[in-house]
């Protein structure tokens, strides 16, 4: 019985740690994006920064789909 326990936390393990990892990565890439995003002003950054930081994974993800894109955004052509 504890054998078959074993099993699935060490398969739940190997799935978690590096879905964990891969969750961390995103967080610390979104918060050097925001920090850096030529797009936004600084307030915008510090504001983006804290959001990022202070929300964890949430923040990240907002991020990536709020604020991410305006770096990469054309500017009007007048």
């Amino acid at each position: 019985m504890f054998a078959l326990f074993d099993l699935i936390g060490l398969g739940l393990g190997l799935f978690l740690i590096p879905f964990g990892l891969l969750l961390f990565v995103f967080w610390i890439w979104m918060l050097i994006h925001a920090a850096t995003n030529r797009g936004l002003s600084d307030g915008e950054k510090i504001v983006w920064v804290l959001i990022v930081l202070f929300l964890h994974f949430l923040g990240a993800l907002i991020y990536f789909f709020v604020g991410r894109p305006k770096g990469g955004a054309a500017s009007p052509v007048l």
